[in-house]
């Protein structure tokens, strides 16, 4: 906008134009009276997403502005469309009171809400972390690819509603798995090494949004200053880091960005931990999508999923730690083991669990409320949730007091007893105070003096006016004495005309009238003065007490964020065991071995949904036993719900739950890999095939003896004797190069064959009954194998036209009398090999055509042109000749 039309706006529009040219990139809400009101663009995008009216200021003119404005006391729902849309949203205040300002109104942007930094829980999701990240290439050497898979890159993330902060160096080929694990809202990059994303982002996948920060804040020099100025350190090796690596940087931008949008104290980001990945099991986006771990592949919803199947948490913070545990499984064993320790004990104490879910029950969100305490956005309810939370952790300490079993031991200790702080809430806030400051009623009854009597003037003015007039009758013994109020002179005293000369002398004649005479008094005069403003100091004063009562608790919030975390830690734990013992899950055995023997498995979302009806199975892979197991079966017989169940009972055993089994013993892995279902990749111009290829290629590439490798159909995505030629080879190598515990589900029959070829494969299959024309699968795991598929039946139940089926059977039955005989090559490491493949053309083409014969039989080398144009014309004339009498 030039300067000429800035001078034609009014003081306000200028106003909202220099905010604007400070947040170009964001929706400005600019609060204007009792509304926050949109302009231009800003308006038309707000009409949009919100569906709210679309009008225009100054009408009359020839360039009207857009207007949208949405109502103060309603702001947050709004903020919520407009974040869930994908912006930004700056939040431009009045800091002065509109009544006194002089000239336009002071305003100031007080907050930057974006995606990744939000903090009010009408914004967030209650049972689900968010997440802002970073990402920062690392340095590579002089003349390496830049573009190399293997480039360290450093990823940091932080929740800004709880302060949890954590960072890491990787290789930029984990990237997309961390980003799939951590799931961030919103996302940093520089501006320079935006590349650093390409290919890792789904274009269609619009739940993070990329932001591009300036290249100085991932400086190291930068970021380092950044993180010791925040920490009030000279160095961060006592958070475990030596130097200023990729990670560091991306956690410096982090902080920057957070300082820029919130506007207010971090002092809840109190530790920055860094994390190993060799210190969880890894799991990466492919293995999280097929296993359902947090939400189903179908609809993307929670219900459905591993995490809604064992979720029995009761305060949201036990969810988000529930959450976490079965995204980053352990890979330690002490570890693991102390925390099945714990679920032992408190499946066996049922009296002792009841007691603490009976105290976790009554306890908010401590996390997210520690954070607005302290970032100064803490409202009046909160701080009341805050206390009476408080109040439940000297009774999980009592319920705990005479374990012994180590984990718990450690978390009633951390649930240190806050009784001063909870003691200042509740003396301090008023039980029935509203949800915000201007409500007032926030300061309770006996904590101020002040606050009373201001309360009394305010509410109870008659009262005093009452008192008063009888102390006056009293005084002077004028029984028709009475007070008045008008609005020319305010309050007075009025007698008859009688008693002139006789008041006593602090009375100040005001006005004469027909039966009397009006006075004033020193004392009512000063009622007056405060009873007049008593409401607006009351006010002021109960925010002033209010904020004083906050910053004390907020001193408090690293033991604050300490008992959230134990408290968080004692509902999971609580939540697990209670899971455990209603659907009697069994505690695995862990062990350093490659042995993963399962009992009666059930997976666990299916036999919360099935009950007694699931058909439980065994699975037994490495140890004594062939470490890859190739499973044939019919389709719709349960194949893959096994193989999945297989891996779910393996993961639910690294975070330390028990599992729905009768007896386990899981020796420990370092990675679960799947290769499950088909989908196409068309935004990135990759077919069914190519995306199952990739994934095979990322298990075969990365895959060790430790790792759980489950596989499923490899090879279906092409003609039949390149799949099966793909998956014998995939199959072998795992097993004679890799040597890791494998499932593989499969229809190619001909695979089985490797079972007598390598010791360490052996053959699986399910059930199946046959009976007259029906077929019953018993969805039962059995050693052995199978080579018919029943897919006709599979389509007679699907729906497929009776006159369809019957062509398909005969079909099959040509196909099957022409080319059959097993896959058998002699050396193990050489692919099948077969003469070719067979085709419709085949089974209709003539086995003895005499034409056919002659042509095979010539050789062209000896053949001269002339017997070549001899040979066609007799072609020619044979085959005219066969037609016309046909």
């Amino acid at each position: 906008m030039s300067q000429q039309q800035k001078s034609h706006l009014t003081p306000a529009m200028r106003q909202y134009h220099h905010f604007k040219a400070q947040y170009p990139e964001a929706i400005l809400f600019f609060r204007m009276g009792d509304f926050y009101e949109t302009f231009y663009e800003d308006a038309e995008i707000c009409a949009r997403v919100l569906g709210i009216a679309l009008t225009s200021r100054n009408k009359s003119s020839d360039q009207p502005i857009p207007l949208a404005g949405v109502p103060y006391h309603a702001v947050d729902s709004y903020l919520h469309k407009m974040i869930d849309a994908g912006y930004k949203v700056a939040v431009c205040e009045q800091t002065e009171d509109a009544s006194q300002a002089k000239g336009v109104v002071q305003r100031d942007v007080v907050r930057l809400v974006t995606p990744g930094t939000l903090t009010e829980d009408a914004l967030l999701q209650e049972r689900v972390g968010n997440y802002l990240a970073a990402v920062m290439p690392g340095e590579i050497r002089k003349g390496a690819n830049p573009d190399d898979p293997r480039r360290p890159t450093g990823l940091a993330w932080v929740d800004v509603s709880t302060g949890q902060f954590c960072c890491q160096l990787l290789q930029r080929r984990h990237l997309v798995d961390e980003l799939a694990r951590i799931a961030p809202r919103e996302c940093l990059v520089a501006e320079e090494a935006a590349w650093v994303l390409n290919g890792l982002l789904d274009p269609a996948d619009t739940s993070m949004i990329v932001s591009r920060r300036p290249d100085w804040q991932f400086q190291p020099k930068q970021a380092m200053d950044t993180l010791n100025r925040h920490f009030g350190t000279q160095t961060l090796e006592g958070f475990g880091f030596a130097d200023a690596d990729a990670g560091l940087r991306a956690a410096g931008a982090i902080l920057q960005y957070l300082q820029e949008t919130q506007k207010a104290e971090l002092g809840h980001i109190s530790r920055l931990q860094p994390v190993q990945s060799d210190q969880v099991l890894q799991l990466d986006q492919t293995t999280m999508r097929s296993l359902e771990i947090e939400r189903t592949m179908r609809d993307s919803r929670r219900e459905g999923s591993l995490l809604a199947a064992l979720d029995r948490t009761v305060t949201p913070m036990g969810a988000r730690l529930l959450h976490q545990w079965l995204c980053y499984p352990l890979k330690s064993l002490k570890q693991i083991e102390a925390r099945q320790d714990a679920i032992q004990t408190l499946v066996a104490e049922q009296t002792l669990r009841r007691q603490l879910l009976e105290s976790l029950g009554k306890i908010a969100d401590m996390e997210r409320i520690t954070t607005r305490i302290s970032t100064g956005r803490a409202s009046p309810r909160d701080l009341l949730s805050l206390g009476q939370s408080l109040e439940q952790a000297p009774q999980l300490q009592l319920a705990l007091q005479d374990t012994q079993t180590p984990l718990l031991c450690q978390l009633r200790d951390q649930c240190t007893a806050l009784e001063s702080t909870a003691g200042l809430i509740s003396r301090a806030i008023d039980p029935e105070a509203g949800y915000t400051i201007r409500d007032g009623g926030i300061i309770r009854a006996g904590f101020s003096e002040e606050v009373d009597r201001l309360r009394g003037l305010s509410q109870d003015g008659q009262s005093w006016l009452a008192e008063y007039q009888k102390q006056l009758v009293e005084q002077t013994g004028f029984a028709n004495l009475k007070i008045g109020f008008n609005k020319v002179f305010g309050y007075y005293v009025e007698v008859s005309h009688a008693f002139k000369g006789q008041l006593p002398v602090d009375f100040v004649r005001k006005q004469t009238i027909k039966n009397g005479e009006r006075y004033i008094t020193d004392a009512l005069k000063q009622y007056e003065s405060e009873a007049l403003t008593a409401q607006q100091r009351l006010k002021e004063l109960e925010e002033s007490l209010f904020q004083e009562v906050r910053r004390e608790v907020a001193a408090q919030t690293l033991l604050l964020q300490q008992v959230a975390g134990a408290i968080a830690g004692i509902d999971v734990l609580a939540a697990l065991a209670e899971v455990a013992q209603q659907r009697r899950y069994c505690r695995p055995e862990m062990t350093q071995s490659k042995t993963l023997e399962i009992t009666a498995g059930r997976h666990p979302v299916l036999d919360k949904q099935l009950g007694s009806e699931f058909v439980p199975n065994d699975v037994s892979l490495g140890g004594e036993h062939a470490e890859v197991a190739l499973i044939t079966g019919p389709n719709m017989s349960g194949k893959s719900t096994y193989i999945r169940q297989t891996a779910l009972l393996a993961l639910l055993a690294h975070t330390g739950s028990f599992i729905p089994a009768d007896t386990a013993r899981v020796g420990l892995i370092d990675r679960i890999f799947t290769r499950v279902g088909a989908s196409d990749e068309l935004t990135r111009g990759q077919s069914t095939f190519m995306v199952e290829m990739i994934e095979t290629a990322n298990i075969i590439n990365n895959a060790t003896e430790r790792s759980l490798v489950i596989l499923d159909e490899v090879g279906r995505g092409t003609s039949t004797y390149d799949g099966v030629s793909l998956a014998w080879a995939i199959t072998e190598h795992i097993a004679a190069q890799v040597g890791c515990r494998t499932q593989f589900a499969t229809h190619y029959h001909e695979l089985t064959e490797l079972a007598q070829l390598l010791p360490n494969i052996k053959n699986e299959c399910v059930a199946v009954k046959e009976w007259k024309e029906e077929v019953v699968f018993l969805h039962k795991i059995i050693p052995g194998r199978t080579d018919k598929s029943y897919g006709i039946h599979v389509a007679r139940l699907a729906g497929i036209p009776t006159s369809i089926q019957k062509r398909a059977e005969e079909m099959l039955a040509e196909l099957e009398s022409h080319f059959s005989g097993p896959l058998s090559p002699s050396d193990p490491t050489t692919p099948p090999q077969v003469a070719h493949e067979p085709t419709l053309f085949d089974m209709i083409q003539p086995q003895d055509d005499p034409l056919l014969a002659r042509l095979q039989a010539i050789d062209v080398n000896q053949l001269t042109p002339l017997q070549a144009l001899n040979l066609l014309q007799e072609i020619h004339e044979q085959t005219n000749g066969k037609s016309s009498s046909t």
